[in-house]
């Protein structure tokens, strides 16, 4: 037998000597009670009862609410009692010399098998709660595994999209379990043939799940974008280091760490502009580029474009946007588009009168039927200065995009028409009318 069996059968033993201990255990196996209950029922002195319940410490549980019951272990020591007290008597006196030796034979034999059962019983709580402890541990070890090969993944890959996620964007990947869900490549002709690569990653922790897209053109970052399925406010992923209520330091820190993955100029000039940006000033011009941080509540969006004589060509542009604090896109296409002229000859006023006069001409067929009386309001009329590439896919040149607005409704849905303007010529690009179905 091993050492930890004889000790409990000798701490049992000891323990139930006494009859007070019993009338205890006894008590307890019929309700649970409290210390000033089982004083009144032993009428024995206050001292006297807290050392039987200090000795049988391994037989008894108190409760939160002051009582006491019987643990497993004086559970099975009440049933040795029981098995013990009900031994059957002798039938007569004259037999009981005869079955003395056999009765107590039997009732040695019902306490080892009283002992034995509650030792088992035991054991089996042990075996129970150390499988539980197995399995949490199991559990524990294949979640770490996958997150120390996530991170063996991240540090040993030169895939620039998780580069990019975990450098720049500091996502904490030990909290996600990552999954890419798409990788696409493609020439962009309408981009002068650039080259596209879009990644689509899941990430999912015990309280979130998000789903994020980068996009590189000519193997050089373009575009981050995060949608959150499902998390609780304030809609923020999980960072390497907390992030700042500060939108200008959140954006000189992540444009600090940009740097060090990619050495183009324009974040120089970024970060000079951060610095001269403050609560009261939140728009600055140095040179050809221009810095507007415009905040709203707790979102913000933070632009650095091309400017020039007036005008600014807010395609070529690196863009940043915040929602709930919580950085939610970053666009940067100021390294693909280059500029061409930025002369700028005609004004807005002389822009909106060069498409009224093209309006006058313009004719369009809704259902094999030419359209061409209709009537063009004064007012409202929209001029947006958007330039963009003429005869260079990425050679921006200045350009009014002017949208007219017509009294009603025409055959086909048209209620506008829209005159693309050179800024630089006078010369009109493009007119077509709008509507909400194709036109022939």
């Amino acid at each position: 037998m091993s050492s930890s069996a004889e000790e409990r059968y000798s701490t049992m033993f000891s323990s139930l000597r006494h009859p007070a201990r019993r009338k205890i255990l006894k008590m307890l196996s019929e309700k649970t009670m409290t210390f000033s209950q089982m004083l009144e029922k032993l009428n024995i002195p206050g001292s006297h009862l807290t050392y039987h319940l200090e000795t049988l410490d391994e037989f008894l549980v108190k409760m939160e609410d002051g009582k006491y019951k019987l643990s497993s272990f004086g559970e099975a020591s009440i049933s040795m009692m029981k098995g013990a007290e009900e031994v059957p008597s002798s039938q007569t006196k004259k037999m009981a010399s005869l079955f003395f030796r056999r009765k107590t034979l039997f009732a040695a034999l019902i306490v080892f098998i009283v002992l034995l059962a509650s030792l088992s019983f035991v054991q089996y709580i042990h075996f129970n709660q150390l499988s539980r402890d197995y399995e949490l541990l199991q559990a524990d070890f294949e979640r770490i595994k996958s997150q120390n090969q996530q991170l063996s993944l991240l540090n040993n890959t030169k895939d620039k999209s998780l580069i990019f996620l975990s450098n720049v964007v500091q996502i904490d990947f030990a909290k996600y379990q990552v999954t890419l869900l798409s990788h696409t490549v493609e020439d962009r002709p309408d981009l002068g043939e650039a080259v596209e690569e879009i990644f689509k990653y899941s990430l999912v922790s015990s309280d979130s799940k998000i789903d994020i897209v980068l996009r590189f053109r000519n193997n050089h970052f373009s575009l981050y974008q995060i949608a959150i399925f499902e998390g609780f406010p304030p809609y923020a992923p999980n960072y390497v280091q907390s992030t700042l209520s500060d939108i200008v330091q959140v954006t000189q820190d992540l444009i600090d760490r940009y740097k060090s993955v990619d050495s183009e100029t324009y974040l120089e000039e970024f970060s000079r502009a951060l610095s001269s940006v403050n609560e009261t000033n939140n728009e600055v011009t140095l040179g050809n580029t221009k810095l507007r941080i415009t905040i709203s509540g707790d979102n913000a969006e933070v632009v650095l474009m091309y400017t020039a004589n007036g005008f600014d060509f807010a395609a070529k542009s690196l863009r940043l946007v915040f929602q709930n604090h919580a950085l939610q896109e970053i666009s940067d296409d100021w390294f693909l588009y280059r500029i061409g002229s930025t002369q700028v000859n005609v004004s807005k006023e002389e822009a909106v009168q060069i498409a009224e006069n093209a309006a006058k001409d313009f004719k369009w067929n809704a259902n094999g039927v030419q359209v061409s009386d209709f009537n063009v309001l004064n007012e409202p009329v929209s001029a947006l200065f958007f330039p963009h590439p003429r005869t260079e896919p990425l050679t921006l040149v200045p350009y009014w995009y002017i949208t007219l607005y017509l009294d009603r409704e025409y055959p086909g849905g048209v209620s506008s028409i829209t005159v693309g303007i050179w800024a630089d010529t006078g010369e009109v690009a493009n007119i077509q009318a709008l509507s909400g179905r194709v036109l022939t």
